[in-house]
């Protein structure tokens, strides 16, 4: 049995559906909007779409983890607008949608937001069809589409042998990023900041700092001087990657 939205009605589906729109709602409100914006029913069609009126960008992002698949953001001229015109200057549609994308992917389970970007709204939807279950969910302000949300999920496989392809990895080189804290603030706290200011970050003195692998969280560590210099002290391995041990030379 197929609903009115074209989302084939199972157990399974039913409960998919109603994530996503928890995800879309979760988004919603970190969206740059002139109201709030409230989730609308789920669509399971690609061709029954509601985007706004003057859909001008789409955001995409891949999820990782208890969750995968693909996220599609559609935004209206006038989100994209402000962004461009900041009084901070401006912005990258991207990393200014990252926290919505974020906030939608928490409410999925442990999820990972990752390669984000800006495409058109055409090609990033087209992207999401035939790959799994599509969901796609309209964001209103007193009934007008503002943006819509658009998830596809993507069954999970049978776990396949990754030894052969760490062993082609472990040369190469990449960036590590050791985190003490982060902290959220809107432009007009931002612009209001002067030198002295003390801005708290959402970790207690004692707390670990994070370490983090190309923006994956790999151990957390206590920070250190070495030489003058800062290090990390590692105290815990927070990933499985550390189950397939050093490769073999």
């Amino acid at each position: 049995m197929t609903t009115a939205f074209g989302i084939e009605r199972t157990p399974e589906s039913e409960t998919i559906a109603a994530a996503v729109v928890a995800a879309a709602q979760a988004a919603a409100t970190l969206l740059p909007a002139s109201a709030v914006l409230v989730a609308g029913d789920p669509i399971g069609d690609p061709e029954a779409l509601h985007l706004p009126p003057e859909a001008a960008a789409a955001v995409t992002a891949r999820l990782t983890g208890e969750v995968s698949g693909d996220v599609v953001l559609v935004l209206s001229a006038e989100v994209v607008s402000a962004l461009d015109n900041s009084p901070v200057g401006r912005m990258d549609v991207a990393a200014a949608l990252r926290p919505a994308l974020e906030a939608a992917a928490a409410t999925l389970g442990r999820v990972r937001v990752s390669s984000e970007r800006v495409e058109d709204v055409v090609a990033a939807l087209d992207g999401l069809r035939d790959k799994g279950m599509f969901i796609a969910v309209p964001l209103l302000s007193d009934g007008v589409v503002e943006a819509t949300f658009a998830l596809q999920v993507t069954l999970p496989e049978a776990p396949r042998e990754r030894r052969g392809s760490l062993d082609l990895l472990r040369n190469v080189a990449m960036e590590v990023t050791v985190e003490i804290g982060r902290t959220r603030m809107t432009v007009q706290e931002l612009l209001s900041l002067y030198p002295g200011e003390v801005i708290e970050l959402d970790r207690a003195a004692s707390a670990p700092a994070d370490l983090l692998v190309n923006g994956t969280l790999i151990a957390r560590g206590e920070i250190v001087v070495v030489d003058e210099d800062f290090g990390l002290r590692i105290s815990e391995i927070v990933t499985d990657a550390a189950e397939f041990g050093p490769a073999s030379s």
